[in-house]
C-alpha cells in the first residue's frame, strides 16, 4: 500500500479516516494497515479516567478537564465532543505533522466522528467498512457473546443507521475478507497517494 515511495520526497501523505459498526471487523483490518511503516494511528484526547491497563499516549492521552478546555481555546483539535460527562477529541498538530511529513494518518473512529470530522473539513480518505449483510453483522455481534438480545438490537438499530450515512464517506469496502478488505483499501490509499 504505502511502502512505494515511503522515504521519497515525492511520497504524498494523507488523512485515512476508517469507520464501520461494530462487529465488522474494522480494528482488525486497521492494525492489518499498520504494519506498513508509513502508516501510523491517531490517538485522541479525552478527561475520562485512565484504566489500569492504559498509558497515556497509547490508547488515549488523558488530560485533565481544565487542560482540555485550555486546548480547545487554543484550537488545538479538529474536533471534540462530549459523551457521558467526558470530553474526547482528535489533535490536530500530529494529524499535521505527519501528513507534511508523508505519513499516513489513519483515525479510527465513529460514524458520528467521521461525520464531524467532515463538517469540520477535514480533507482526506473517507473509508466506511461495511458487513456483506446485516444478516451477517449480527451473526459476527452474537458469536462475540458480549450483548443480551436488547443490546444486540440496539445495536443493530445503530449499526443500519450507520451503515445509510454513506454520503460522507469516499469509498464504502465490504469486509467479506479481513485480508481482501485489507488490501482493498491499500489499494485505494496508494491511488490517493501515488
Amino acid at each position: 500500500m504505502c511502502n512505494s515511495g515511503q522515504g521519497s520526497a515525492h511520497a504524498k501523505g494523507l488523512a485515512l479516516v476508517v469507520s464501520g459498526p461494530s462487529g465488522v471487523g474494522k480494528s482488525t483490518i486497521v492494525k492489518r494497515l499498520l504494519e506498513d511503516s508509513r502508516c501510523m494511528l491517531s490517538v485522541s484526547a479525552t478527561t475520562r479516567a485512565r484504566r489500569p491497563d492504559e498509558e497515556d499516549g497509547r490508547e488515549y492521552h488523558f488530560l485533565e478537564k481544565g487542560e482540555f478546555e485550555r486546548w480547545i481555546q487554543e484550537d488545538r483539535f479538529i474536533e471534540h465532543v462530549e459523551l457521558f460527562g467526558n470530553c474526547y477529541g482528535t489533535p490536530r498538530e500530529p494529524l499535521n505533522d505527519a501528513v507534511r511529513s508523508g505519513r499516513i494518518y489513519i483515525l479510527d473512529i465513529d460514524v458520528h466522528g467521521a461525520i464531524r470530522l467532515r463538517e469540520a473539513g477535514l480533507e482526506g480518505l473517507y473509508i466506511l467498512i461495511a458487513p456483506p449483510s446485516v444478516e451477517e453483522l449480527e451473526r459476527r455481534l452474537k458469536g462475540r457473546g458480549t450483548e443480551d438480545r436488547q443490546q444486540l438490537a440496539r445495536r443493530i438499530s445503530h449499526a443500519k443507521w450507520e451503515l445509510d450515512q454513506k454520503e460522507y464517506y469516499d469509498r464504502v469496502v465490504v469486509n467479506d475478507s479481513l485480508d481482501r478488505a485489507a488490501e482493498e483499501i491499500r489499494g485505494i490509499v496508494a491511488d490517493r497517494t501515488s
